[in-house]
């Protein structure tokens, strides 16, 4: 029996990705083990960051004896690098026939490359793979894959692609299909959601049956078909709300948005679609204009403060969260100083702060890279002091109320983790009305009496630090 190990660097779209990519691997023959059981190693690469690039190389320098398979965000440059160091080099968009090419190189026995010809029938777009979820309670869902914006600093485009949206009627299946099987969390994934547009035939019956429940046909949406033309345009936000109709006990979230193409209609959305949960994770990027046009993001901080100024009047206990990029070519202390100031002014929930690194072929790669990675790696400490009182602050108004959370996991320490509805993580004491007491041979120990995972829990927050809350279960 062949046996896999599969390593994921980089975003949640690469993490999805990677759910289809074990579903095709299983589909094969091929069973998971670890990194260093494994006969054949895939590492599903990032290459919007030099520090996943490195990682890349130290694995392959450990790596003896095993088939290595790279896919993923793989830049031309760093695909040419790595061509003659590893075995095979696969695109992501190719995965339907990977079992093929599995075959051809003799990566899988004769007796399962025969059971291939029994594998579903290839398809030109590999969202048609059903992913092999690794939660049973959480899901991504891809909407759209690649981007049009040609951000100077990103690798995106060059990766993945232009932009390319899901038919809508898919993307409704999958997640309908989710919601039955019980999935809690919907996160649905694009480059920028913001861009997502499909076109359905007979817009009318299509929103009246959804809203009526007539997916749902004997357990089995595939048993409700449509039919497509150029007729009706369904965009982001209206996506939102069709899905936001099918009846369920779940949270709908989406990742991740360009401030640009951020809507009033999509932050209407957030007041009228039910299951939309209050958190917006939202790209800044730097608070200098100056910067932000050389990073060619196309907004002002003037426009970004106004649209987070936007969401809050709609939803006032949304959490923001946003992506920033310390020491780009060229960036000043002055205007590293504009975006410390607007991190204090927009009060973030959490920020994701990276240091910037030239990636080849972009159009930023031409500049000089000219702030020291001495000084880079002090903005970055600086602003994560900013967000450190900040994500206290928000997190320290949520102390004493009850609120929905999430269980994630449990463990034997009378302990669960768990997200609340504006994704801020939470530490649950479970009260001893809850446990039951369990004697081992070294001691007592006590385990939960429901099993809580993946399921919603009513919790009082007693204690808010800067990355996550503390509470007691109440229900």
């Amino acid at each position: 029996m062949i046996k896999y190990h599969l390593i994921t660097y980089g975003c949640q779209m690469n993490k999805s990705d990677s759910e289809r990519i074990v579903s095709v691997l299983e589909k094969s023959g091929l069973k998971p083990t670890t990194q260093d059981r494994a006969d054949i190693l895939i590492l599903n690469l990032c290459s919007v960051r030099q520090s996943a690039i490195d990682r890349v190389w130290g694995i392959l320098r450990k790596t003896k004896n095993q088939t290595v398979i790279l896919t993923g965000c793989v830049l031309p440059a760093d695909k040419q690098k790595f061509q003659n160091k590893v075995d095979l080099i696969l695109d992501i968009k190719d995965l339907p026939r990977w079992p093929e090419k599995f075959k051809i190189k003799n990566l899988i026995p004769d007796r399962i490359g025969d059971e291939i010809k029994n594998f579903p029938e290839v398809h030109p777009d590999y969202f048609s793979i059903n992913p092999d979820h690794s939660s049973k309670f959480e899901a991504y869902v891809p909407i759209m894959t690649g981007c049009n914006n040609f951000c100077a600093y990103c690798a995106v485009p060059y990766t993945r692609g232009r932009e390319v949206s899901r038919p809508v009627e898919d993307i409704i299946q999958e997640v309908h299909t989710l919601i039955i099987q019980g999935y809690k969390l919907i996160i649905l994934l694009g480059q920028n959601v913001n861009s997502y547009k499909s076109k359905i035939s007979n817009f009318s019956l299509f929103e009246r049956s959804l809203a009526e429940g007539q997916f749902l046909i004997s357990n089995k949406i595939s048993n409700f078909k449509f039919q497509i033309s150029k007729n009706t345009s369904v965009n982001f936000p209206t996506l939102l709300k069709l899905i936001s109709r099918i009846p369920g006990d779940y949270w709908l979230s989406f990742l991740t948005s360009h401030p640009k193409d951020l809507s009033d209609e999509l932050i209407n959305c957030f007041k009228e679609c039910e299951h939309l949960i209050p958190y917006l994770h939202l790209p800044l990027q730097s608070g200098s204009n100056k910067i932000l046009k050389a990073m060619n993001r196309n907004y002002t901080a003037t426009d970004y403060v106004k649209l987070i100024k936007q969401v809050k009047q709609i939803k006032p206990m949304v959490a923001v969260s946003t992506d920033i990029i310390v020491g780009f070519p060229s960036e000043t202390k002055k205007e590293f100083e504009a975006t410390a100031k607007l991190m204090k002014k927009i009060k973030f929930d959490m920020a994701y702060l990276a240091q910037y690194s030239p990636r080849p072929g972009t159009a930023a790669a031409k500049l000089k890279d000219n702030v020291l990675a001495t000084e880079k790696a002090r903005r970055r400490s600086a602003l994560n002091e900013i967000l450190k009182k900040t994500a206290l602050n928000n997190n320290k108004k949520m102390v004493g109320k009850r609120i929905e959370v999430l269980i994630e996991k449990c463990n034997n320490k009378n302990e669960c983790l768990g997200k609340t509805k504006n994704f801020k993580d939470v530490k649950i004491n479970v009260a001893p009305a809850f446990r039951q007491e369990k004697i081992r041979p070294k001691g007592r120990s006590y385990t939960i009496k429901k099993d809580l995972i993946g399921q919603f829990a009513k919790v009082k927050i007693t204690k808010a630090n800067a990355w996550n809350l503390e509470g007691k279960l109440i229900i």
